[in-house]
């Protein structure tokens, strides 16, 4: 019963070719920038970095989107094994338009400050908070939040 998954986030297909490729394009624009010829040494430098960094990031995007998120009965955990929350830290949770969240997702606030880990397009912790969402369907991250928010209410009567 413990390891029933009661929902689960991850990103489709399209969702993740979308987001990789925004970000392998930026990064393939800014080194053909480069190699066009920029105009000084410090655009230089500014670019390949960006471009460099761009290609990196959707490099770990395209891996971190492989996983989904699961919620079970304990809490939120990624489909590699990653514990990301407990339901017994778990303090508060905000989906309002105006939180500091990832795009069609929620952040949670959390008793303990955790390990910070980043999964681009996917979920990110950081301290105290969890941001789960990104390019993952805004469907998936509303149900999910809501299936939390009733075992959060629930724990706490």
């Amino acid at each position: 019963m413990a390891d029933e998954v009661l929902a689960r986030v991850g990103a489709s297909a399209p969702r993740r070719l979308a987001g990789v490729g925004m970000l392998g394009f930026i990064g393939v624009f800014a080194l053909y920038v480069v190699a066009a010829g920029s105009p000084t040494a410090g655009w230089t430098v500014f670019l390949v970095a960006t471009g460099a960094g761009a290609l990196a990031l959707a490099m770990r995007m395209w891996q971190a989107t492989q996983n989904e998120i699961e919620l079970t009965i304990e809490g939120l955990r990624s489909t590699d094994g990653t514990e990301i929350a407990r339901l017994d830290q778990i303090e508060a949770m905000d989906r309002g338009f105006l939180a500091f969240k990832p795009s069609n997702g929620f952040v949670l606030r959390l008793s303990a400050a955790q390990a910070r880990s980043w999964h681009p397009g996917l979920w990110w912790r950081m301290g105290r908070r969890v941001g789960i969402g990104g390019v993952t369907p805004g469907a998936q991250s509303k149900a999910m939040s809501e299936i939390l928010a009733a075992l959060i209410a629930k724990r706490d009567m």
